[in-house]
């Protein structure tokens, strides 16, 4: 009966839940996380690497800082999304804008712990364990599946490692197209020379 029970034990710290995610990620306000893309291009040799950070100075607004290889800030805010970048400044409404309003909704709500707002906007599933998880947010709105299928989470324990999107086949992505970002300690020891197969193997939780 003892050897029973600690089996039993041992599931439940190794199995993970919806819940037992969201509880991990959120975080109060303000905070920020290091951030890694990689971006293909027909018309690049090699893919262009975007670093920066992911801000939330407060429970209403998102900002996303990029600092290499150009200057941008993008801040999201009471449905409105106004990006600078040399000098100029544009904002306008999220709804022009499935992809950034996608952002606050599946990155902001989870900093939150907000899982109500999180399941108006997505259908959720969540496999792995304690130690590796995946999430995978599947849109509602329709003008947002229109461009994006799917957002899938990868972590460990309490950090939030990748967002890897998946693109529809409407849109301007290409069918089927994979944006993955590395965030935390995952983008802080991206090595310089990273490359898309080696971003996918740290996504998925493996090594470079």
């Amino acid at each position: 009966m003892l050897l029973g029970n600690s089996m039993a034990f041992a599931a439940a710290e190794g199995s993970v839940s919806t819940g037992w995610v969201l509880g991990k990620l959120a975080r109060p306000a303000p905070m920020r996380t290091s951030f890694v893309e990689l971006r293909g291009s027909k018309l690049l040799k090699q893919p262009l690497r975007v670093s920066g950070e992911y801000r939330r100075p407060d429970k209403d607004s998102f900002v996303r800082d990029v600092r290499a290889p150009y200057p941008e800030v993008t801040t999201i805010r009471a449905g409105q999304a106004t990006i600078t970048r040399a000098g100029k400044s544009r904002t306008y409404a999220l709804s022009r804008a499935p992809e950034l309003a996608g952002l606050q909704s599946s990155f902001g709500a989870l900093l939150s712990g907000d899982r109500t707002l999180l399941e108006r906007h997505y259908t959720l599933a969540t496999s792995g364990t304690q130690q590796q998880w995946q999430m995978t947010l599947t849109p509602k709105d329709k003008a947002m599946a229109a461009r994006v299928r799917s957002i899938m989470l990868y972590g460990r324990g309490s950090e939030l490692r990748c967002i890897e999107t998946q693109s529809a086949s409407a849109g301007k992505a290409a069918p089927g197209e994979v944006q993955r970002t590395l965030l935390a300690t995952t983008a802080r020891s991206a090595p310089a020379s990273l490359g898309m197969d080696a971003m996918a193997t740290l996504c998925h939780g493996g090594q470079s």
